[in-house]
């Protein structure tokens, strides 16, 4: 979830019985060490960090300036200045790891690529517990092969971007309910699903389903401790039955958020633009230019399938929610199964 909760989220989830999970992809070393910091000293109980898996971008100087000419009306619209090349383009994977490496979390999970076995092992050999995540059955094999200890299986429905490394076409993506069940299958190891669970019913589902735990982002997105810019916040209120899209259009990876015009007028470009995370840099003024004069129109507005499911509240009530619910529709589920009730809406 980052750029939607940070060390407050974690730390109320966590505290409420949950996982609650800090977003270290966009930190410096020094900013993921002083946010464990802080999620240490607020509990004791475990957190988890993510990363994505990356290599150092190097972008061809002809598709930057074509992507770049690309968004040049819309940075006018927002009256932004002519736009210059980003001094970088994400923060550097191999110093956040170190830095991740020395801190030992208690669980570390990862996207968009797969660690060599030698990092898991070093991470293992401080107590971390290593989760990977997949979008098929054969990133599923390929982290268990390098050695990890769980499976995010996410499903297409998941909000934000898609996990993917070895397939990255959406046209071959799974749903979440089909990829708990094959990767439950294929791989020996403990599995969290991910991907359109919102409520108790959900988290519920995904448990009878075979997975060990249920992983919830969108759930999250209206709590008093999200991040999200008022005007996130209002398309995600006013969101239709069926709100969301996959794009590359902000970040040159397949994401699933709320459709806003940006989404629309760069659908028929979106391929063309530079891979992550070389055009998530160059929307990033835009982005932010959005948020400050309180419209969605170029947010990324990362939210899942299930997102009309989302209530407004504290982290730690959502969390408690979450599994009451769920504990009432294993129970409702098993009055059905003997004929003795219905199953709630």
């Amino acid at each position: 979830m980052l750029g939607a909760s940070g060390e407050a989220m974690a730390i109320a989830v966590s505290r409420a019985g949950g996982l609650g999970s800090f977003p270290a992809a966009g930190s410096t070393p020094d900013q993921i060490a002083a946010a464990c910091a802080a999620i240490r000293e607020a509990t004791t109980a475990p957190f988890a960090v993510n990363l994505f898996v990356l290599d150092p971008a190097r972008p061809d100087p002809v598709d930057v300036r074509a992507a770049m000419d690309r968004l040049a009306p819309w940075r006018e619209r927002f009256r932004l200045p002519p736009q210059a090349v980003p001094n970088q383009w994400a923060q550097p994977f191999d110093e956040q790891f170190a830095a991740l490496l020395d801190i030992a979390p208690p669980i570390a999970s990862f996207t968009f690529g797969v660690l060599a076995r030698e990092r898991i092992d070093a991470l293992q050999a401080r107590g971390v517990f290593v989760i990977g995540t997949a979008t098929s059955v054969a990133e599923a094999r390929a982290w268990a092969q390098a050695g990890a200890d769980a499976i995010c299986a996410q499903g297409f429905e998941a909000g934000g971007h898609r996990g993917s490394f070895l397939e990255l076409a959406p046209e071959a993506a799974v749903g979440t309910l089909a990829l708990v069940r094959l990767i439950r299958r294929a791989v020996d190891l403990p599995v969290i699903a991910a991907g359109g669970i919102a409520d108790g019913a959900g988290v519920a589902a995904a448990l009878v389903l075979g997975a060990d735990a249920a992983q919830v982002g969108t759930a999250y997105l209206l709590c008093e401790e999200s991040l999200i810019a008022p005007a996130w916040r209002r398309a995600i209120e006013a969101a239709p039955d069926d709100p969301t899209r996959l794009t590359r259009a902000f970040s040159g990876r397949w994401a699933r958020g709320v459709e806003n015009a940006f989404m629309r007028e760069m659908r028929a470009c979106e391929r063309d633009v530079p891979a992550y995370p070389v055009q998530n840099a160059l929307t990033q003024e835009l982005r932010a230019a959005s948020a400050r004069d309180g419209l969605a129109d170029a947010m990324s507005l990362w939210a899942g399938q299930a997102v009309r499911l989302v209530r407004p509240g504290r982290a730690a009530d959502v969390t408690a929610e979450l599994w009451g619910d769920a504990r009432a529709a294993f129970g409702a589920a098993a009055r059905l199964a003997d004929g003795r009730g219905e199953f709630p809406a």
